[in-house]
Protein backbone atom coordinates (compact mmCIF):
# COMPACT_ATOMS: atom_id res chain seq x y z
CA UNK A 1 0.00 0.00 0.00
CA UNK A 2 2.84 2.57 0.65
CA UNK A 3 3.92 2.34 -3.14
CA UNK A 4 0.89 3.08 -3.77
CA UNK A 5 0.62 6.26 -2.12
CA UNK A 6 4.13 6.95 -3.50
CA UNK A 7 2.75 6.58 -7.05
CA UNK A 8 -0.05 8.93 -5.73
CA UNK A 9 2.45 11.72 -4.48
CA UNK A 10 3.99 11.68 -7.78
CA UNK A 11 0.94 12.60 -9.14
CA UNK A 12 -0.04 15.17 -6.89
CA UNK A 13 3.75 16.62 -7.63
CA UNK A 14 2.40 16.88 -11.19
CA UNK A 15 -0.83 18.71 -10.57
CA UNK A 16 1.29 21.13 -8.52
CA UNK A 17 2.83 22.11 -11.86
CA UNK A 18 -0.40 22.61 -13.35
CA UNK A 19 -1.83 24.50 -10.77
CA UNK A 20 0.79 27.34 -10.90
CA UNK A 21 -0.54 27.10 -14.92
CA UNK A 22 -3.84 27.91 -13.77
CA UNK A 23 -2.96 30.70 -11.67
CA UNK A 24 -1.11 32.48 -15.16
CA UNK A 25 -3.99 31.45 -17.33
CA UNK A 26 -6.14 33.46 -14.80
CA UNK A 27 -4.18 36.42 -15.01
CA UNK A 28 -4.54 36.05 -18.79
CA UNK A 29 -8.07 36.05 -19.27
CA UNK A 30 -8.49 38.70 -16.63
CA UNK A 31 -6.61 41.06 -18.63
CA UNK A 32 -8.27 39.81 -22.05
CA UNK A 33 -11.75 40.21 -20.79
CA UNK A 34 -11.14 43.43 -19.45
CA UNK A 35 -9.58 44.67 -23.30
CA UNK A 36 -12.44 43.03 -25.02
CA UNK A 37 -14.79 44.96 -22.58
CA UNK A 38 -13.27 48.30 -23.12
CA UNK A 39 -13.83 47.64 -26.86
CA UNK A 40 -17.26 47.06 -26.10
CA UNK A 41 -18.06 50.30 -23.97
CA UNK A 42 -16.12 52.59 -26.73
CA UNK A 43 -18.85 50.93 -29.82
CA UNK A 44 -21.86 53.12 -28.98
CA UNK A 45 -19.78 55.97 -28.84
CA UNK A 46 -18.19 55.23 -32.06
CA UNK A 47 -21.26 54.73 -33.65
CA UNK A 48 -23.00 57.99 -32.87
CA UNK A 49 -21.46 59.95 -35.51
CA UNK A 50 -21.87 63.62 -33.16
CA UNK A 51 -18.81 62.11 -30.91
CA UNK A 52 -16.71 63.09 -33.98
CA UNK A 53 -17.31 66.75 -33.99
CA UNK A 54 -14.91 68.52 -37.05
CA UNK A 55 -13.11 64.70 -37.47
CA UNK A 56 -16.67 64.43 -39.84
CA UNK A 57 -15.41 66.32 -42.99
CA UNK A 58 -12.71 63.26 -42.93
CA UNK A 59 -14.61 60.70 -46.04
CA UNK A 60 -14.92 57.76 -44.40
CA UNK A 61 -13.49 57.98 -40.67
CA UNK A 62 -16.52 56.25 -39.00
CA UNK A 63 -16.69 53.28 -40.39
CA UNK A 64 -12.99 53.26 -40.62
CA UNK A 65 -12.58 53.47 -36.91
CA UNK A 66 -15.80 51.37 -35.94
CA UNK A 67 -13.68 48.28 -38.45
CA UNK A 68 -10.65 49.03 -36.85
CA UNK A 69 -12.37 48.07 -33.26
CA UNK A 70 -14.32 45.48 -34.74
CA UNK A 71 -11.05 44.08 -35.60
CA UNK A 72 -9.34 44.46 -32.52
CA UNK A 73 -12.52 42.94 -30.90
CA UNK A 74 -12.56 39.88 -33.12
CA UNK A 75 -8.51 39.24 -32.05
CA UNK A 76 -9.13 39.61 -28.45
CA UNK A 77 -12.07 36.85 -28.72
CA UNK A 78 -9.59 34.55 -30.58
CA UNK A 79 -7.11 34.98 -27.74
CA UNK A 80 -9.99 34.76 -25.30
CA UNK A 81 -10.69 31.37 -26.82
CA UNK A 82 -7.19 30.11 -26.71
CA UNK A 83 -6.85 31.26 -22.99
CA UNK A 84 -10.19 29.17 -22.53
CA UNK A 85 -8.90 25.93 -24.37
CA UNK A 86 -5.99 25.97 -22.29
CA UNK A 87 -8.12 25.59 -19.19
CA UNK A 88 -10.20 23.15 -20.64
CA UNK A 89 -6.43 21.25 -21.44
CA UNK A 90 -5.62 21.62 -17.43
CA UNK A 91 -9.37 20.28 -16.88
CA UNK A 92 -9.09 17.14 -19.16
CA UNK A 93 -5.81 16.30 -17.89
CA UNK A 94 -6.92 16.26 -14.15
CA UNK A 95 -9.47 14.23 -15.44
CA UNK A 96 -7.26 11.72 -16.20
CA UNK A 97 -5.36 11.61 -13.28
CA UNK A 98 -8.32 11.22 -11.43
CA UNK A 99 -9.35 8.15 -13.82
CA UNK A 100 -5.83 6.81 -13.58
CA UNK A 101 -6.28 7.08 -9.35
CA UNK A 102 -8.92 5.82 -9.45
CA UNK A 103 -7.88 2.91 -11.11
CA UNK A 104 -4.78 2.24 -8.63
CA UNK A 105 -7.02 1.24 -5.92
CA UNK A 106 -9.81 -0.45 -8.12
CA UNK A 107 -7.66 -2.76 -10.82
CA UNK A 108 -5.32 -5.44 -10.04
CA UNK A 109 -6.03 -9.01 -8.86
CA UNK A 110 -5.97 -7.56 -5.42
CA UNK A 111 -8.76 -4.82 -5.54
CA UNK A 112 -8.54 -2.63 -1.99
CA UNK A 113 -11.30 -3.24 0.57
CA UNK A 114 -12.80 -0.14 2.03
CA UNK A 115 -10.75 -0.92 5.39
CA UNK A 116 -7.68 -0.71 3.77
CA UNK A 117 -8.49 2.77 1.83
CA UNK A 118 -9.10 4.25 5.22
CA UNK A 119 -5.86 2.65 6.72
CA UNK A 120 -3.05 5.26 7.97
CA UNK A 121 0.39 3.66 7.60
CA UNK A 122 2.58 6.38 10.14
CA UNK A 123 2.30 9.79 8.79
CA UNK A 124 1.40 9.08 5.31
CA UNK A 125 -2.06 9.83 3.82
CA UNK A 126 -4.49 7.21 3.87
CA UNK A 127 -5.41 6.35 0.05
CA UNK A 128 -9.34 8.03 0.80
CA UNK A 129 -7.45 10.71 1.19
CA UNK A 130 -5.36 10.48 -1.90
CA UNK A 131 -8.42 9.24 -4.30
CA UNK A 132 -10.99 12.24 -2.52
CA UNK A 133 -7.98 14.81 -3.13
CA UNK A 134 -8.00 14.19 -6.96
CA UNK A 135 -11.69 13.94 -6.89
CA UNK A 136 -11.62 17.69 -5.58
CA UNK A 137 -9.57 18.87 -7.86
CA UNK A 138 -10.72 17.67 -10.70
CA UNK A 139 -14.57 18.23 -9.47
CA UNK A 140 -13.02 22.47 -8.67
CA UNK A 141 -11.40 23.15 -11.76
CA UNK A 142 -14.07 21.74 -13.86
CA UNK A 143 -16.43 23.98 -12.27
CA UNK A 144 -14.06 27.00 -12.70
CA UNK A 145 -13.83 26.34 -16.16
CA UNK A 146 -17.45 26.06 -16.60
CA UNK A 147 -18.08 29.21 -15.09
CA UNK A 148 -15.69 30.77 -16.98
CA UNK A 149 -17.19 29.85 -20.13
CA UNK A 150 -20.53 30.98 -19.45
CA UNK A 151 -18.56 34.39 -18.29
CA UNK A 152 -16.72 34.30 -22.01
CA UNK A 153 -20.59 33.57 -23.73
CA UNK A 154 -22.33 36.38 -21.76
CA UNK A 155 -19.51 38.62 -22.76
CA UNK A 156 -19.97 37.50 -26.65
CA UNK A 157 -23.56 38.44 -26.36
CA UNK A 158 -23.01 41.69 -24.78
CA UNK A 159 -20.85 42.54 -27.73
CA UNK A 160 -24.07 42.61 -30.15
CA UNK A 161 -26.17 44.72 -27.19
CA UNK A 162 -23.64 46.75 -24.91
CA UNK A 163 -24.46 47.37 -21.38
CA UNK A 164 -21.64 48.76 -19.37
CA UNK A 165 -23.61 47.90 -15.99
CA UNK A 166 -23.82 44.65 -17.22
CA UNK A 167 -19.72 44.54 -18.77
CA UNK A 168 -19.00 46.02 -15.33
CA UNK A 169 -20.75 42.86 -13.49
CA UNK A 170 -19.18 40.13 -15.67
CA UNK A 171 -15.68 41.93 -15.30
CA UNK A 172 -15.88 41.87 -11.70
CA UNK A 173 -17.47 38.51 -11.44
CA UNK A 174 -14.28 37.16 -13.55
CA UNK A 175 -12.36 39.09 -11.73
CA UNK A 176 -13.28 37.72 -7.92
CA UNK A 177 -14.01 34.15 -9.37
CA UNK A 178 -11.36 32.18 -8.77
CA UNK A 179 -13.52 30.11 -6.39
CA UNK A 180 -10.49 27.54 -5.93
CA UNK A 181 -8.88 29.32 -3.12
CA UNK A 182 -5.41 28.34 -2.77
CA UNK A 183 -5.62 27.42 0.62
CA UNK A 184 -8.21 25.34 -0.42
CA UNK A 185 -5.70 23.67 -2.95
CA UNK A 186 -3.13 23.85 -0.03
CA UNK A 187 -4.86 21.76 2.03
CA UNK A 188 -5.31 18.80 -0.40
CA UNK A 189 -1.55 19.12 -0.60
CA UNK A 190 -0.77 19.81 2.76
CA UNK A 191 -2.99 15.99 3.55
CA UNK A 192 -0.95 14.16 0.88
CA UNK A 193 2.59 15.08 1.67
CA UNK A 194 2.21 15.31 5.28
CA UNK A 195 5.28 13.21 5.78
CA UNK A 196 7.46 16.16 4.15
CA UNK A 197 5.92 18.59 6.22
CA UNK A 198 6.99 16.89 9.86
Amino acid sequence: MEAIVKKYQQKFRKIKEEMNRWDELQIRLVSQFRNACSVIERLPVIQDSKNFGNLKSVGGIEVAVLRKQMESLQTILLSIKKTLEDFHGIVLYLEKIHRDGRQLVKGGSNQLTVKQLHQRIGIKPRLADCVDGLMLLSDMHNSEYLLKLSLVSALSTLALKPSTSDLGSLQQLLVDQPNITREEVQNIFDIIFAEEIC
